[in-house]
């Protein structure tokens, strides 16, 4: 197999996986929101120390931490990340997957938005019409909903946030997930002890969802090991345009599996939005690349 169709399978395999995970945070039921993400950010960790360990990486990884700069910045990818973490698995469960989805298909205008704001990037015609068109379908939804979209903006800002620190950092994604999981190891794993403590915690009561809550770890870092080997293969073009395939898998899951309601005032705004993507999909295939590294970015 040629090293662009391998990069190929490799993108759109992480992609669909990342676009799966709605279908996977309810099995993990009853736990709640901060149980989930605590395990997820636990066992993300184990097994990327294993990962580190069988490629003899871990001490390197390690060695970063005692760089005062590496670790401030981590520190601050490590709170986004949770943040991010902790609304989308929130929202999965609560029965907000469309508007997770809606979050994602965002992202990328918020990124390139970000780039003009904070790294004074230019931005073409096309990139400022899609804003535009986005900021219009942005706000059909919001009075569609009657309320403002917080948990879609919550997840685009978050994640947005999270990839320019991540930019800034320059760490190969499998070292920068495992140490900002390590980072925010001793909040998490000290919940799960308390929360077991008092007879709360739903790890080790019933041998399937105890298996689940182990398997959120792999099930978070094997999309990422997957999309690093896609990233090596691919233009940043393709892969810009293959990170749609996430909020689309998201937006039919909510539809079709979970059945939410979406009234004819969504569908306009989604197809707004989806206007403004195709607008910036256009622009990224014109100028033959990504207009940020982290355009592809999901962690």
């Amino acid at each position: 197999m040629s090293k662009n169709k391998l990069g190929l399978l490799f993108g759109v395999a992480s992609y669909l996986l990342w676009g799966l995970f709605p279908l996977y945070w309810p099995l993990l039921e009853p736990s709640n929101s901060f149980e989930i993400v605590s395990h997820r950010a636990v066992w993300t960790l184990v097994f990327c120390v294993i990962v580190l360990g069988f490629s003899r990486r871990l001490r390197s990884t390690l060695a970063l931490l005692k760089v005062r700069r590496n670790l401030i910045r981590l520190f601050f990818s490590s709170l986004f990340i949770s943040g991010n973490w902790l609304i989308y698995v929130w929202g999965v469960i609560h029965g907000h997957v469309v508007e997770c989805a809606l979050g994602y298909y965002i992202n990328p205008l918020i990124i390139v938005l970000f780039g003009v704001i904070l790294l004074k990037e230019k931005m073409r015609k096309l990139q400022w019409l899609s804003i535009g068109i986005a900021t219009i379908g942005v706000l059909v939804l919001a009075l569609d909903y009657g309320h403002f979209p917080w948990i879609a903006l919550a997840i685009t800002v978050s994640w947005g946030s999270y990839g320019l620190v991540k930019k800034q950092l320059g760490l190969g994604a499998l070292e920068g997930l495992a140490l900002e999981t390590l980072i925010s190891f001793l909040p998490y794993f000290g919940y799960l002890i308390w929360i077991g403590h008092k007879g709360q915690g739903q790890f080790g009561h019933h041998l399937g969802l105890t298996i689940l809550l182990m398997g959120a770890g792999v099930v978070t870092a094997v999309p990422l090991l997957l999309f690093n080997g896609s990233v090596n293969r691919l233009p940043y073009t393709i892969i810009g345009l293959l990170q749609y395939i996430t909020p689309t898998v998201q937006f039919l899951i909510g539809i079709l599996v979970r059945h939410e309601v979406m009234t004819t005032g969504r569908w306009i705004g989604f197809f707004i939005v989806w206007l403004a993507l195709f607008t910036l999909g256009t622009d990224l295939l014109k100028s033959g690349s990504a207009s940020d590294d982290g355009l592809a970015k999901l962690d």
